[in-house]
């Protein structure tokens, strides 16, 4: 069941593209379920009746990693399988380490990590609240993904790599290194250098993890669906070369005004704003690069990725910003960070993911396929995200304004209610959103995507070709 999907591309194993798609969907849902019975208990605090494992604390665990690890893990999995024989012309390493890696990810991490941290075993560090037994096993699963997928790019030769495959690279390696610092570093450093540490990696999985992958995803889709070489080889390898420099400099920026040396939190405020310079770079090249495709791109696939290219430059100057002491000081611990990750994970992310995981969909030729349910899915996730975010951020200014007058923390509470309730509500937009991805991913005809890349449903040109490699930077050189 592998089709080939370019000329010169290596055969992809669209079942593991596919088994991957539906379990990030699924891992979706229930992630998103826990996340709604969360904002329920800021308003309804007795809503679970007292039960243990649906108390707000074990949720919010399981919420957040079921997002990272769960939903994007697997929908970036999916991705990496259809992008890396395109990229490198050659298969990747075994399909049956592909079949153990796809059980390892969900049945030795994903099932069991909920159920412990429902049940009350887990570990207090943001990001990082699986407990040890199941962190022993993500990092085997990265160690199994760095031999699945980078042994093609090595074997290709790394003269000429495509943008898309540096940030592959770079994901994979740098991700299997920061993991266990993230994870068990912290708890073995006590005080404020274990905080550190922790700090380090809550911005580790977003900038060395989440980010690089979405990026694979942006600098891969573009080209490919639009028919169109990246604006500028130069400028991306500026902007990946400043991501994973800058970004695991400026995790202690969670820490500002705290018992952190002070050197170490203004290192990490410049940091935060260098590293949206950085972004201002990467955003330009890939806006540029969609030239011509549209303010609404046809193709659906294209159109949540040009939609996560616009989330990625609001979240990343608004983390800019926020970062800086003054405004760190009024907005800290306020509903204003809760917009601003979910933007990130909600809006950039799961966007970019969405992207990749359409236009790798497309091109499974038995996979259903429903291109109005994806129609639908895109306007309803704008929606919902667009409400949440705002929503949030008003109700981290009312909170921070609140604060800053010193009035008793009981009126805060009292004037964020009507707030949590609008979040909550854009949960019914987001809810209905992802409901019509799976429907998207799960009915219509089987073929549907070859036939709207046939058609040339938003395409540049004739498409199903997907130029690996270089030659899209190297027909500007």
């Amino acid at each position: 069941m592998a089709d080939t999907v370019g000329a010169r591309a290596a055969p992809v194993d669209t079942r593991l593209v596919h088994a991957h798609g539906v379990a990030a969907i699924v891992m979706l849902a229930i992630a998103v379920t826990f996340g709604i019975v969360i904002s329920l208990q800021f308003f309804a605090p007795d809503l679970v009746g007292g039960r243990p494992w649906l108390s707000w604390g074990r949720l919010r665990y399981a919420h957040t990693q079921g997002i990272m690890l769960g939903w994007l893990g697997n929908a970036f999995l999916a991705f990496l399988y259809h992008a890396v024989p395109v990229l490198t012309g050659r298969p990747v390493t075994s399909p049956r380490l592909g079949v153990w890696l796809f059980g390892l990810w969900n049945f030795a991490v994903m099932v069991p990590g909920w159920l412990l941290v429902l049940a009350g075993v887990s570990q207090p560090l943001e990001w990082a609240e699986f407990p040890p037994v199941v962190d022993a096993f993500v990092v085997l699963a990265l160690a199994l993904a760095a031999v699945q997928f980078l042994p093609p790019f090595f074997r290709r030769g790394l003269e000429h790599l495509y943008v898309s495959s540096w940030y592959v690279i770079g994901a994979l390696v740098f991700t299997l290194l920061a993991y266990p610092m993230g994870n068990v570093v912290p708890d073995a450093v006590p005080g404020a250098a274990g905080a550190a540490f922790s700090g380090l990696w809550i911005h580790d999985a977003v900038g060395l993890f989440v980010t690089p992958l979405v990026l694979a995803i942006l600098y891969f889709v573009i080209p490919a669906a639009s028919g169109r070489p990246i604006y500028s080889h130069f400028l991306s390898m500026v902007g990946f070369w400043g991501l994973f420099f800058l970004y695991p400099l400026n995790g202690t920026h969670h820490y500002v005004y705290s018992v952190i040396p002070m050197a170490a939190q203004a290192g990490a405020v410049a940091a935060s704003a260098l590293l949206g310079l950085d972004v201002i770079i990467v955003v330009a090249n890939l806006l540029l690069s969609l030239r011509g495709s549209g303010w609404i791109p046809r193709d659906i696939g294209l159109r949540f990725v040009a939609t996560s290219v616009v989330f990625y430059l609001v979240v990343s100057l608004q983390g800019s910003l926020q970062a800086q002491m003054a405004i760190n000081q009024a907005v800290h611990f306020t509903d204003w960070v809760i917009g601003h990750s979910h933007l990130a994970m909600l809006g950039f992310a799961t966007f970019g993911a969405i992207g990749g995981l359409v236009h790798a969909w497309q091109r499974i030729a038995w996979a259903r396929y429903n291109a109005r349910m994806f129609e639908w899915a895109y306007g309803l996730l704008v929606l919902g995200v667009t409400i949440m975010v705002v929503d949030l951020t008003a109700a981290g200014l009312v909170q921070a304004g609140r604060w800053q007058d010193a009035t008793p923390w009981i009126d805060s509470v009292r004037a964020s209610q009507p707030y949590w309730i609008v979040r909550t509500l854009s949960a019914v937009p987001l809810a209905a959103g992802f409901i019509a991805l799976l429907l998207g991913m799960t009915t219509g005809p089987r073929g549907g995507g070859l036939e709207t890349i046939a058609d040339g449903r938003g395409e540049a040109g004739p498409l199903p070709r997907v130029r690996p490699r270089a030659e899209l930077a190297g027909e500007r050189a």
